[in-house]
């Protein structure tokens, strides 16, 4: 199963850099039929995990996907799974 990884290390302070990556990671999963997406917020202070989690909670974009999963052994990644 072909998966999509987004590392939000690089741009964890840039908010509008954030919500653009992930549109673009979600779109491209639906566009190519892919279904599971790990994002990587990193463990930090944990504020851009509650960030990536809030951006998935909206509406118009809960609807794209089936489910998240939080790694249970690594606090740092967020799986989410799509239906196709």
């Amino acid at each position: 199963m072909s998966k999509l990884k987004l590392d939000l290390h690089d741009i964890y302070n840039n908010s509008k850099k954030i919500d653009e990556a992930l549109n673009e990671v979600i779109e491209e999963a639906l566009n190519n039929r892919i279904k599971l997406v790990e994002i990587i917020p990193g463990k930090g202070s944990g504020q851009l995990k509650k960030k990536v989690l809030r951006f998935l909670q909206l509406p118009h974009i809960k609807n794209k996907y089936h489910r998240i999963d939080k790694d249970s052994k690594n606090f740092g990644r967020i799986f989410v799974h799509f239906k196709h």
